[in-house]
């Protein structure tokens, strides 16, 4: 076939020059600087030994270290053990790269320690996050981009969470097509207190099997063993990867690879999102052979599985369904789970508070990318509309107009709707979350 002008024009005239464009729209999200045509022809084609070395001298470049720090800048965050900002360090940006340029070349690099916080889990829980410092971010950010490219070429389809052109609402479209397929058992698994768990020296050895750079593998065991701070207390870690790390979810997902190549292997549909996955099978044979294969492997990698939240059934089946990524799947049907319900009522209490006083459009443009977010993420739930949850934000709402007119609940709630009806937020430009569901189910239905 003839190539055409516009052809030769946008992608080359020679085979190797469109090679080349290839592989470019294919690693269009490595950073370029990093990754140029050479290299990225090497990760397509395979190195020698299938091992990588000579990486460190990439991820002390000064290049690098600028790119990774826009990135750290961009995902913004709170101090670490230093407290030093954002604004901070961005007012001596120059002189913290150079010095962070300096200490990794050198080999003089020490993590500084990880300070701990806890926040909130649902049902009185709490979960323990690690916030390093902003020039950990950095290091940690310039490592993740020289290395992710190598481990995402081995990396399966069917893990979807932290990796480039993936996410949950993929993941949940994945999980609603294999159940309209006829893949209703289900295995779903829980990983008790994964990131706590991992085996420092089996993840070592996994990165090993790709990376022979030892200086690399080095600087990989420092941040796994950096020491935490908890209030006035200080440990150093013998397992685990602390959430809230740049480069612990590299790390998890390289630990759970072989998890999913066992299961695949094995001819089971496995959906995985970080550490929440569920094994979908078209029978309870297959669902407990799968259940088997994961409690091998869970038990030889040294990790638990929950035994309250491990179960096995179908969800076709009233009482038997699972929950995966804020939704609920059973009978056929799916809808919120309850403790995204509460975190999305949380979270909207909190920015409708009457205590701050301000103009009912400024709230409402707060609460709109908040509305919008949930309505695109819950938007395919079949059991309930989200109307339910526009009410209860225009409630939120009207008690606000109520308090700051002095009329809050002087002829209550029915007289309040009357006064204040749904137009009135239709006018100030209200996302309706319910409308915008039902257009994208009647597109869904075409």
């Amino acid at each position: 076939m003839e190539t055409s002008k516009q052809e030769t024009d946008t992608y080359g005239s020679t085979e190797e020059e469109r090679a080349r464009w290839a592989r470019r729209i294919k690693w269009e999200w490595v950073e370029a600087s990093i990754w140029t045509d050479t290299m990225l022809k090497a990760l397509d084609n395979g190195v020698k030994g299938g091992k990588w070395f000579s990486l460190i001298d990439k991820v002390y470049r000064l290049s690098t270290l600028e790119a990774a720090w826009q990135k750290v800048r961009a995902n913004k965050g709170a101090a670490g053990v230093d407290k030093i900002t954002i604004d901070m360090f961005e007012a001596q940006k120059d002189k913290y790269l150079k010095e962070l340029e300096q200490e990794l070349k050198a080999g003089t690099y020490q993590p500084q320690a990880v300070k701990r916080v806890y926040i909130p889990k649902g049902q009185g829980k709490m979960r323990p996050l690690g916030i390093p410092s902003i020039k950990e971010r950095v290091a940690q950010q310039a490592a993740k981009m020289v290395l992710e490219p190598i481990f995402e070429k081995e990396f399966l389809s069917m893990s979807f969470g932290f990796r480039p052109k993936k996410g949950a609402q993929i993941a949940i479209e994945e999980v609603n097509s294999l159940i309209k397929e006829g893949y209703t058992w289900v295995v779903d698994a829980d990983l008790q207190a994964y990131f706590d768990t991992i085996s420092h020296e089996k993840l070592l050895t996994k990165i090993e099997q790709r990376i022979s750079d030892g200086r690399i593998i080095d600087l990989l065991e420092r941040w796994l063993k950096q020491e935490i701070m908890e209030e006035c207390k200080n440990w150093v870690p013998t397992v685990g990867s602390p959430q809230g790390s740049v480069i612990s979810p590299l790390f998890s997902n390289i630990y759970l690879h072989d998890l999913d190549v066992a299961v695949t292997e094995a001819g089971h549909k496995m959906i995985r999102y970080a550490d929440d996955f569920v094994i979908l099978t078209k029978s309870q044979e297959d669902a407990k052979e799968a259940l088997r294969i994961v409690q091998a492997w869970v038990t030889e990698h040294e990790l638990i599985l929950h035994p309250e939240k491990t179960h096995l059934g179908n969800c076709l089946v009233k009482g038997e369904g699972f929950e995966f990524l804020g939704y609920r799947f059973e009978a056929g049907t799916s809808w919120v789970r309850r403790k995204s319900i509460q975190k999305f009522r949380d979270r909207i209490r909190q920015e409708t508070s009457k205590v701050g006083g301000k103009a009912i459009e400024v709230v409402i443009a707060k609460l709109n990318p908040i509305l919008r977010g949930w309505s695109n993420y819950f938007k395919g739930v079949t059991k309930y509309t989200l109307g339910t949850f526009d009410g209860f934000v225009r409630r939120r709402l009207r008690a606000i107009i109520e308090w700051q007119t002095k009329k809050r609940k002087s002829f209550g709630a029915g007289f309040c709707n009357q006064r204040i009806p749904n137009k009135f937020f239709a006018n100030k430009g209200l996302f309706n979350m319910e409308a915008h569901q039902a257009q994208y189910l009647a597109h869904q239905s075409r």
